[in-house]
């Protein structure tokens, strides 16, 4: 009874040690959720922001946009038609006017004016002062065919100009002009020139955002025709105002603000991508000459203990926490997250348990194939290995004449054993 105690303490013993040899091969530390990676958003452009759609922690797609900058906007002054589209979006303003003398042109209905004087006026005090905004009449001197109408919009002492509202002249048509459509000589206000009208010059500053017409297109006083922003884009060639995210991901940071100036090239926001995150945590530094860039690692969320996912250790850092008491340093690991993990989440990384021995409880171990509960080898109800008797073997019982010889005492009619010599074995008194 007690070798059989003895084996099943010794037995407990080693399983005890291989546990404990388990344990001392995994490592259980408390991380964090950090972002892998961080995409910045630079301004493309100097400009006032003017609506902000995002904001720190919203998740955006590839795409979305997450702040527009306000432009400067250009109108036609005038009615007319557009005859000449010489800007892109991208092209600085001032360059492209320096060269063409515009960024566009816009012709206005009114084709011709006519540059006149009270020389020739009929003499009298009415027909020689004229006032801006009355109506004359013209008639061509070498073509009396060629009529018109206008409006007088300038006056400088005895010179006035006159702009054609209806008729058809050729420029240079010298033309009498008169205060009365039937061209009587009293009202004779003098006489002018015909000029073709120039095309109104459209110029801006800044850099092209976008032009909202084409070469032919006829527009009405306060119609958009283009818009401009501060700076330059520096080659990139950008067609609205709308600053969107390259990437899927959460709004890390965001540095605009409605109104506010926006620095080019500064950088606008913070984006943290979806697709991998990064699990932090302190290790110890008895266990970095054990843990190693590459091992793998078991993350589990401590929110949802469900949520378990396979990591790869990617950092260890060679400078120790300064913060720490005491000395660790920082490690990350590497996942592919879904929609339940969020940054900054506490999770607990486990590593080596892979390499950690399986141990097994001594009671669940299979008796030997060759016993059972009541064999030889086997063991007793009550769990000791039973022993097998000294002698009790076949090759250790007694033979005699090539027979099994019957062990000594093992009944009260055992018979005599054999004397070898054929005689019956005297009985003691």
């Amino acid at each position: 009874m007690k070798k059989g105690m003895l084996t099943v303490l010794a037995m407990l013993l080693c399983v005890m040690l291989l546990a404990g040899s388990a344990a001392a091969d995994t490592l259980s530390l408390s991380g964090t959720v950090i972002p892998a990676e961080t995409v910045r958003v630079y301004a493309p452009i100097s400009g006032t922001a003017e609506d902000v759609k995002a904001e720190a922690g919203q998740r955006v797609k590839q795409g979305e946009i997450l702040y527009t900058m306000k432009t400067t906007r250009v109108y036609a002054d005038r009615d007319g038609t557009v005859t000449g589209v010489f800007g892109q979006p991208g092209d600085v303003a001032e360059t492209v006017a320096g060269e063409y003398g515009a960024v566009l042109y816009l012709e206005g209905e009114t084709l011709y004016t006519v540059s006149a004087s009270t020389d020739g006026a009929y003499a009298s005090a009415g027909t020689k002062i004229m006032h801006t905004g009355e109506t004359v009449y013209m008639v061509c001197r070498s073509n009396m065919s060629r009529t018109g109408k206008g409006t007088i919009v300038r006056v400088e002492g005895n010179s006035y100009t006159v702009q054609v509202t209806e008729g058809n002249f050729i420029p240079g048509d010298s033309v009498d002009i008169f205060r009365d459509e039937s061209g009587s000589t009293a009202q004779k206000t003098g006489r002018g020139t015909v000029s073709r009208v120039s095309p109104a010059a459209v110029t801006a500053a800044g850099s092209i955002v976008s032009i909202a017409v084409k070469d032919g297109d006829t527009v009405k006083r306060g119609d958009l025709l283009l818009e401009t922003l501060e700076g330059t884009f520096e080659g990139y060639a950008m067609s609205g105002t709308d600053i969107p995210s390259p990437v899927e991901g959460i709004v890390g940071t965001i540095s605009v603000h409605p109104g506010e100036n926006v620095p080019e090239n500064s950088v606008a926001a913070e984006i943290y991508p979806l697709d991998r995150m990064l699990a932090e945590a302190q290790l110890p530094e008895d266990y970095c000459s054990r843990i190693h860039e590459g091992d793998t690692v078991k993350i589990e969320l401590v929110t949802d203990e469900s949520k378990v996912y396979e990591g790869k250790v990617v950092m260890i850092s060679a400078l120790a926490t300064a913060e720490s008491e005491e000395v660790t340093y920082r490690m990350t690991a590497e996942f592919v997250p879904d929609e339940a993990v969020r940054f900054g989440m506490t999770t607990i990384l486990t590593l080596g348990e892979e390499d950690a021995p399986k141990t097994e409880d001594p009671a669940e171990q299979p008796a030997e194939e060759t016993g059972n509960s009541t064999g030889e080898t086997g063991k007793n109800p009550d769990g000791e290995r039973r022993q097998r008797p000294e002698g009790s073997s076949p090759e250790e019982r007694p033979r005699r004449n090539g027979k099994d010889e019957a062990p000594a005492g093992s009944g009260e009619n055992a018979a005599p054993a054999d004397t070898g010599s054929g005689e019956e074995a005297s009985k003691p008194e």
